[in-house]
């Protein structure tokens, strides 16, 4: 009777809802352990790793994975999972990771279209600017598509070569003795540096790399609201692709100058205003600064020092609902005369002594409190 096949998942020790992520994880764990060079002579563990290796080809597949979800093992009849070839792990990679680079892998190299780099780029604002938005203009310089050759490499009337040792593939197989016996591992091309192709008449102007530094000038708008910190991205405004990939983007950041007047905490304003005895002890009509000007308002008889005053939609505008702002809050610092005259001193004096512990209510609460606590 032929042995019964263990579960996919079962082997692999993951759950039916794994991500291919884990899928991967899982078999790297158990190729780990159980590959033939790392085991010689055992036969055990060449069938684990075979196991292993026919249930990762089959569940690393999103069709062949739903196939066997739907029909189990008999789904798979005829698919020919055999041998080491079912799964796609570069061993060079799987031994590197074990021994720290010692047989020469690394990660797979893509031989399809990939974005370009993004690139990052300081802005820095006047505190106005960032609260209200502002146009601006940037330049910058980036690595581009050389406009001589148009990325190519080679010089005008020719073009490159696919590479004879590759094929074209970039990448090269190659035996190598190894403490557990020949190992066919994966390396970049020495011909062509893993490009796939050779440039036999390079282009002068970016020595055949393809590309060259140019300076370009971006104009952006600045929505208003945004803070230090802030990132805007611009699409397509990064490095050129590789083997015909997009270009990547541009992310400007955001830095806002502080401002001499006023503080930001996130989308409201704060600042500090400086008034008289006179007029915190009366009251007055007094200016209170926005970043939209000047507001009049009373502030009322007895106001104390720190005392504060909050003006509704006077602060920033919010990133997402410009309609929207934040508050502006005023702080109210009382500031004691000084260089006084002896004149004022005296009718400062005779003043004074008018007054009682009923004009001074926080004044007399203090006292209290010390005299309930030391009883003097």
């Amino acid at each position: 009777m032929a042995e019964q096949k263990r579960d996919y998942y079962e082997v692999l020790g993951v759950n039916k809802g794994a991500t291919d992520d884990e899928l991967k994880k899982a078999y790297r764990n158990l190729a780990k352990q159980y590959h033939p060079d790392l085991n010689p002579n055992d036969k055990a563990a060449e069938a684990k790793f075979k196991e292993a290796n026919e249930a990762y080809a089959v569940l690393s597949d999103g069709e062949k994975r739903r196939q066997y979800d739907q029909f189990g093992h008999s789904g798979m009849d005829g698919q020919g999972f055999s041998g080491f070839s079912g799964a796609d792990i570069d061993l060079g990679d799987l031994f590197g990771s074990i021994f720290g680079g010692a047989f020469g892998g690394g990660g797979r190299r893509r031989s399809g279209p990939e974005q370009g780099s993004n690139l990052k780029y300081g802005l820095t604002l006047e505190f106005m600017e960032a609260a209200f938005g502002v146009d601006k203009t940037i330049s910058i310089s980036k690595e581009d598509t050389c406009d001589v050759c148009s990325g190519s490499g080679a010089a005008h009337g020719s073009s490159p070569e696919t590479c004879p040792t590759c094929k074209g593939s970039g990448r090269v197989q190659q035996q190598t003795q190894t403490l557990f016996g020949m190992t066919m591992v994966t390396r970049d091309c020495p011909s062509c540096s893993g490009r796939g192709t050779i440039i036999r008449t390079p282009c002068t102007a970016c020595n055949g790399r393809g590309r060259r530094i140019k300076k370009k000038d971006l104009s952006i708008h600045v929505p208003a609201g945004v803070n230090t910190g802030d990132m805007l991205p611009l699409k397509g405004e990064g490095e050129p692709g590789l083997r015909g990939g997009p270009y990547g983007d541009l992310y400007i950041q955001f830095k806002v100058r502080p401002h001499p007047v006023f503080d930001r905490r996130d989308n409201n304003t704060f600042c500090d205003i400086p008034i008289t005895f006179a007029q915190a002890a009366l009251g007055a009509d007094i200016e209170i600064p926005t970043i939209d000007g000047n507001v009049t308002t009373h502030i009322k008889e007895g106001t104390q020092p720190f005392d504060t005053y909050t003006i509704r939609g006077k602060g920033i505008p919010y990133k997402n609902r410009p309609s929207v702002r934040g508050d502006h809050t005023s702080r109210f610092v009382l500031e004691v005369p000084s260089h006084l005259t002896d004149q004022q001193k005296e009718q400062l004096r005779s003043f004074e002594s008018t007054l009682t512990d009923r004009n001074y209510a926080k004044r007399e609460s203090f006292f209290k409190k010390v005299k309930d606590i030391f009883g003097k």
